[in-house]
């Protein structure tokens, strides 16, 4: 048997499906080092301490190409429709969820939107009602006084300045009242689908654990930057939902699911924390 034959039967025999999609690619460059591995670690250790040793060297050994590889056919095949919890249906409510959202979780957003909306239907409406008919319905979102202003000014430039109409660019949305960067690729990649990556607390985190952006990007526009430059263009919208979904229910900032992850055949978190 060829020596690549032979290290595909190892893993194909030992390793769980979500493990061999990433490791199995790895094999044939590694060979010779494995071949020494393998003899060294049966007769010294045993097959499930090969086999821990093995699944940590071919993480370490992943390039950055083969890791955003991984990453994309796993959410591609398990979350292919993955999109914004925030609920909305129309561009001006998804503006208003989302400035809302800042420091905020969706969750509480949905609660308190409905009301909202059906207050302010359209752009007009909001520029013609002061801060304090806003307060009402969103006290209880974090730093509400703030944002109460932020939305009266956001709808009075609309109205006044993009004829009521939501813009459409980025650097056209950024000028508004409440909109910075993030919040501004938020809405033109879950609107118009343009690749635009929005990097949150959540995008960030788990862009670093799994080794997607280097020890460098250490401000979120670092990580935008890198994630925009190796995500393939169609991919770069959904990727955000993608890993926000992640981070939000797997890979939690305090405690994260390692044990029921299906990403730490890949991951570099898992690899130097939770297996070193």
């Amino acid at each position: 048997m060829a020596r690549v034959e032979l290290f595909h039967a190892i893993i194909v025999c030992l390793l769980p499906f979500k493990d061999k999609c990433a490791i199995l690619p790895c094999v044939g460059r590694c060979t010779k080092l494995w071949e020494y591995v393998l003899v060294r670690e049966l007769t010294v250790r045993g097959g499930p301490t090969l086999l821990c040793f093995l699944s940590n060297k071919i993480r370490r050994a992943m390039t950055t190409k083969e890791r955003y590889r991984a990453f994309i056919s796993h959410f591609a095949q398990q979350q292919p429709e993955a999109t914004t919890e925030l609920h909305y249906k129309n561009p001006f409510q998804l503006l208003l969820a989302v400035i809302l959202s800042a420091q905020c979780t969706d969750k509480r957003v949905n609660m308190v939107t409905p009301a909202l909306f059906e207050a302010f239907p359209t752009p007009v409406h909001m520029a013609h009602s002061s801060v304090e008919e806003i307060f009402p319905y969103i006290k209880s979102i974090s730093y509400p006084n703030s944002k109460a202003k932020y939305l009266l000014n956001m709808a009075k430039m609309v109205v006044e300045e993009f004829e009521e109409t939501i813009p459409e660019q980025a650097e056209d949305l950024q000028r508004l009242p409440g909109v910075g960067r993030k919040t501004a690729h938020v809405i033109v990649s879950v609107l118009h689908n343009q690749p635009k990556m929005a990097v949150d607390t959540h995008v960030f985190r788990v862009s670093k654990r799994l080794g997607l952006v280097d020890a460098s990007a250490t401000t979120p526009l670092a990580v935008e930057k890198q994630l925009s430059r190796h995500l393939p263009e169609a991919y770069v919208a959904q990727a955000h939902h993608w890993l926000i979904l992640h981070g939000r229910y797997v890979c939690l900032a305090r405690n994260p699911k390692c044990q029921s992850c299906a990403l730490t055949s890949f991951c570099r978190y898992f690899s130097q924390t939770i297996t070193s």
